[in-house]
């Protein structure tokens, strides 16, 4: 990965649920801190959008994509294990 590629990310959600909001917060808390300005994050609501959710194979909330660069990459939970998500999605560390 170069230092100027664009991440794009789809983070599926419930609703306002505490473990959907928490997603939230600490995907974009990793963002700023590990990919300032080089990401792009989409959140479904699977309340919103049940067909969408199904057709990417996401069962449970939070669900993150993440959809580029290659490779594709799948994290279900909260996102709060930092180093763990970084690894998780091929990110260096720190």
């Amino acid at each position: 990965m170069d230092r100027f590629s664009i991440y794009k990310f789809r983070l599926y959600v419930a609703g306002d649920a505490q473990n959907s909001m928490l997603a939230r917060a600490n995907l974009q808390a990793l963002c700023d801190t590990h990919l300032a300005r080089r990401y792009e994050i989409e959140v479904v609501d699977v309340f919103r959008e049940q067909m969408r959710a199904l057709e990417d194979g996401v069962f449970m909330t939070p669900t993150l994509l993440k959809l580029e660069p290659p490779a594709a990459r799948r994290i279900v939970g909260t996102l709060s294990q930092t180093a763990e998500v970084l690894l998780a999605l091929g990110l260096p560390p720190g």
